[in-house]
C-alpha cells in the first residue's frame, strides 16, 4: 500500500511544524525565568542555530561540491567584526576604542535608520550590516578562491587554513586598532532581544542553501564531487562551479559570524582559531558529509552535549553521581568518548548522504511495531549466525591442529614431507636462432 503524501500535505506538515517551533522559542525566551534549565534549552537552540547555518555552508562546500575547505573560522571572523563596527552606538565609540580615539567610523547603521524609520529602521539597521558582512566575505571569498581553488585535496586544506589565521593574526594587529580594535574586544554594538531572531535568519539561510542544492547548479556541484573528469565532458566548467560554490559558502559562513556577534554581545579575534573550525568539520562529519538535514541536527546535538548536558562533569555532580574523577576538563574526555563511539557506529554520520522527509518519516513509524514484534527472532537468529560462526571457527582451528599434528608425526617417523621431482634422464640443447650451419 503505497502511503506517501502529495507535496501539499508535506508543505502543510512543514509549515506547521516550523510555526510551532517559533511560537516555542518566542515565548519561551520571554517567560522561561533565567538560570532554569529550560532557559539552557533556549541558549542551545540559539547557538545551535548559528552553527547549523555554518556547518551547512561548509557541507556545501565539502560535502556537496568536494572540496576540502578550512576556512570557515576565519569567514565568521571577518562577517562577526563586519556587523559589529558598524552597529557601536556614536556616544559609545570612545569607550569600544579608548586606545584608538574613538575609531574612524563613529556612526551605526541602526541609530541612523531607527530615527528615520522607528522601529523598523531598527530591525532593518541589524539586516543590512548582516547582509554587508556576507557579501564583504564573499567577495574575499571570490579574492582567495582564484588561486586556492586550483589547488586540490590536502593542498587546498591547508591553504584555507592558513588564511584563515593569517585574518585572525590580521584583525589583532594594532594598526588596523581604528578599525578592529586592535587584540580588545569590541562590545555595546547592537544585538537582538529574542532568541527567535537567529533562528529565523538561520532557517531562512538553511532554505536557500536547500534550494540551491536542488537546483542544476546543485545537481553541477554533485557532478564536480563524483567525477570532474565525467564533469567537465558533460560541458560543466569546473572553475566556475567550484568558485560559486565557495562564494555562497563564505557568504554564509559571514551571515553566521554576525550572528555569532550578537549571540556572545562582545567579540575578538581570539576565539577564532583552528579549533573552531575543527568544531564545525566535527558537526559535519556527525551529522553526514552531503547532509543538510544531519549538519542541523549535527550541530544541536553538538552544543547540547558541550554546553548543557555535560556541564555536571566539570563541577563534580552528573546525574545524581558525584566523584572524584569529575573535575574541570573531564567533560571534554566524555565528549571526545562520545563522538569516537558516534563516529565507529556511524561511519557515515547520522544521516549520512540522506535528507529528512515525511515520507520516510512516516514510513520508519510504521515500520516500529513490525519491527519491535520482530526483534526477539532477529535477535535469536542473530545469535544462532554468531554460534554457527564460532562452530565453524572452532572446526577449522581443530583442522590446523590436526594438520600440524600429522605433519610433526611424519616429521620424526623420517618420512619425507614433500614429494621429491622426476630427474630428466637428458639433455636438450637448443641452438642459437640465425645460427649459420
Amino acid at each position: 500500500m503505497d502511503t506517501r503524501l502529495d507535496n501539499k500535505k508535506k508543505i502543510a506538515l512543514s509549515a506547521a511544524c516550523l510555526i510551532l517551533f517559533m511560537v516555542f522559542v518566542y515565548f519561551g525566551d520571554i517567560m522561561i525565568r533565567p538560570g532554569s534549565s529550560m532557559k539552557m534549552l533556549i541558549t542551545v537552540i540559539e547557538k545551535g542555530s548559528i552553527f547549523a547555518l555554518v556547518a551547512a555552508s561548509m557541507n556545501l562546500l565539502n560535502g556537496f561540491t568536494g572540496l576540502f575547505s578550512l576556512g570557515q573560522a576565519g569567514f565568521m571572523l571577518i562577517g562577526a567584526y563586519t556587523y559589529a563596527i558598524f552597529t557601536i552606538p556614536a556616544d559609545s565609540h570612545d569607550k569600544v576604542y579608548q586606545y584608538f580615539n574613538g575609531g574612524i567610523i563613529k556612526w551605526s547603521i541602526v541609530e541612523i535608520l531607527e530615527s528615520k524609520l522607528g522601529l523598523a529602521g531598527h530591525y532593518l539597521g541589524m539586516l543590512i550590516p548582516m547582509l554587508m558582512a556576507g557579501l564583504l566575505v564573499a567577495l574575499i571569498g571570490f579574492l582567495i578562491g582564484i588561486p586556492v581553488l586550483r589547488l586540490k585535496s590536502d593542498y587546498l586544506a591547508i591553504a584555507t587554513l592558513g588564511f584563515a589565521e593569517i585574518i585572525r593574526a590580521f584583525f589583532q594587529w594594532n594598526t588596523l586598532g581604528p578599525l578592529t580594535n586592535g587584540s580588545n574586544v569590541l562590545r555595546k554594538y547592537t544585538t537582538y532581544k529574542n532568541a527567535i531572531f537567529p533562528v529565523m535568519i538561520a532557517g531562512i539561510s538553511i532554505a536557500i542553501i536547500l534550494l540551491l542544492i536542488n537546483s542544476t547548479y546543485g545537481r553541477a556541484f554533485r557532478a564536480i564531487r563524483d567525477d570532474e573528469i565525467a564533469a567537465e565532458a558533460m560541458g560543466i566548467n569546473l572553475f566556475k562551479h567550484k568558485e560559486m560554490s565557495f562564494v555562497i559558502s563564505s557568504f554564509f559562513a559571514g551571515i553566521s559570524g554576525a550572528l555569532l556577534a550578537m549571540f556572545q554581545t562582545t567579540i575578538s579575534a581570539t576565539p577564532f582559531t583552528t579549533v573552531m573550525t575543527y568544531e564545525i568539520l566535527l558537526i559535519v562529519v556527525i551529522g553526514g558529509i552531503g547532509s543538510i538535514t544531519g549538519s542541523v541536527i549535527g550541530a544541536f546535538l553538538f552544543t547540547a552535549a558541550s554546553e548543557w548536558w555535560l556541564r555536571g562533569l566539570d563541577a563534580g555532580k552528573w546525574m545524581g553521581i558525584s566523584s572524584s574523577l569529575m573535575r574541570p576538563g573531564f567533560r571534554k574526555v566524555v565528549f571526545a568518548i562520545l563522538i569516537m563511539l558516534i563516529v565507529l557506529f556511524y561511519s557515515r554520520g547520522i544521516m549520512g548522504d540522506k535528507e529528512f522527509s515525511w515520507d520516510g518519516f512516516f514510513a520508519w513509524c510504521k515500520s516500529r511495531p513490525a519491527a519491535v514484534k520482530a526483534w526477539p527472532e532477529k535477535r535469536k537468529a542473530s545469535r544462532a549466525a554468531k554460534k554457527e560462526a564460532r562452530a565453524v571457527k572452532s572446526a577449522a582451528k581443530a583442522r590446523a591442529k590436526q594438520a600440524k599434528e600429522e605433519k610433526e608425526a611424519r616429521k620424526s617417523s623420517g618420512e619425507g614431507l614433500f614429494t621429491p621431482l622426476v630427474l630428466a634422464d637428458h639433455v636438450v640443447v637448443f641452438e642459437k636462432e640465425g645460427r649459420n650451419g
